[in-house]
C-alpha cells in the first residue's frame, strides 16, 4: 500500500519556498505522493477555511515536480466544473509528461457556492457537469497523438450516492475524504453494490485521512480514520490495507490557517508515520 501526503498550497505560511520544503520533506521520508487542493476564486467562503495565498494546484504541481525526482503528484481535489474539460485534458497531459508519468488526477464536484457564482457556474448543476467534463477528458486522451502516451490516472472524491455512482462510471479510484473507518466501511459497500448494479468493477480504494498525532488516545465514537496516538494511526492503516486501499494519503491539516505558518508540526508528524512504517518493514 502506497502512502501519500496533502501538502497545503494556501494560507498565511505558504510561500514557495514552503511549497519547496514541504515537496522535498515528502520526498526524503518516503512517501510515494504528493498531492494540492484546488480553488479558483478565493470567496469569502473558501477564505474562511482556505485563505489566500492559494497557489493554483496545476502550476503548482508543475514547479514541484522539477524540485522532486520520484514522488508521484496529484490533486486532492481538482474542482472538475471550475475549467473547460479540454483544457484539464490538455494540462494534465503536459504536467503527467513533463513530470516523468508522475500525475494523478483527483476531482470532485466542489461546495462553495460563492466561488461557483463568481466563476459563473450554475452550482445545482456541478454534478451533471462533473460528469460530462470526465467524459469528455477521457475522450480527448483517447487521442493519444495530440496528448501523449500514458494513462493518467482519475480518482473521483465524494460519498454520496451520485459521488459513488460517478467513481464506478468514471474513476480508476474512489476518494473518499475524511471519514470515521466504520463509516468508510459502509460507504465501500454501497460502491460495490453500485458497480454490481451498473454492472462495471468496483475502483480502487484510495481515501484521504487524518494526519492528528496525539499523545494519549482518542476514544470519542465519531473519530476519524488517522486521529489519534502513533499506534492508533498504524493500526488504521492496516485496517485501510485490510480493506484493500491501493493509496492512502494522510492529510495535517486541522482547518485553522494559522497552522500554515508552522508546517514543522506535520513534519514531525509525518517523519513519525514514516519511521513507524520502517520499523514494521524492517
Amino acid at each position: 500500500m502506497h502512502i501519500g501526503v496533502n501538502v497545503p498550497n494556501f494560507g498565511p505560511g505558504t510561500d514557495p519556498e514552503v511549497l519547496r520544503r514541504w515537496a522535498q520533506t515528502t520526498e526524503g521520508l518516503g512517501f510515494d505522493l504528493l498531492m494540492v487542493s484546488d480553488h479558483v476564486v478565493v470567496t469569502p467562503d473558501v477564505a474562511e477555511q482556505y485563505p489566500a495565498p492559494f497557489y493554483e494546484p496545476f502550476t503548482t504541481l508543475a514547479w514541484l515536480a522539477g524540485v522532486t525526482d520520484r514522488v508521484r503528484l496529484g490533486t486532492t481535489v481538482l474542482i472538475a466544473p471550475y475549467r473547460h474539460p479540454l483544457l484539464v485534458a490538455r494540462m494534465a497531459a503536459n504536467l503527467n509528461q513533463l513530470s516523468g508519468g508522475r500525475f494523478v488526477l483527483g476531482v470532485g464536484v466542489g461546495w462553495a457556492r460563492q466561488e461557483f457564482d463568481a466563476l459563473g457556474v450554475p452550482f445545482e448543476e456541478r454534478g451533471a457537469i462533473t460528469d460530462d467534463h470526465l467524459q469528455a477528458v477521457r475522450a480527448a486522451w483517447d487521442d493519444e497523438e495530440d496528448y501523449g502516451r500514458g494513462r493518467i490516472p482519475i480518482w473521483v472524491g465524494g460519498h454520496s450516492g451520485p459521488a459513488l455512482r460517478r467513481a464506478v462510471r468514471h474513476g480508476d479510484a474512489w476518494h473518499p475524504l475524511l471519514l470515521p473507518l466504520a463509516r468508510l466501511r459502509e460507504r465501500l459497500d454501497r460502491m460495490k453494490a453500485v458497480a454490481d448494479e451498473l454492472g462495471r468493477p468496483v475502483p480502487a480504494l484510495a481515501p484521504r485521512i487524518a494526519l492528528r498525532l496525539t499523545e494519549t488516545p482518542v476514544t470519542d465514537e465519531g473519530r476519524l480514520a488517522g486521529e489519534g496516538t502513533i499506534d492508533q494511526i498504524a493500526d488504521d492503516l492496516e485496517q485501510l490495507r485490510l480493506l484493500g486501499a491501493d493509496t492512502v494519503v494522510l492529510d495535517s491539516y486541522n482547518g485553522d490557517p494559522r497552522e500554515t505558518n508552522h508546517p514543522e508540526i506535520a513534519w514531525q508528524a509525518l517523519a513519525a508515520v514514516s519511521a513507524r512504517r520502517r520499523m514494521e518493514q524492517s
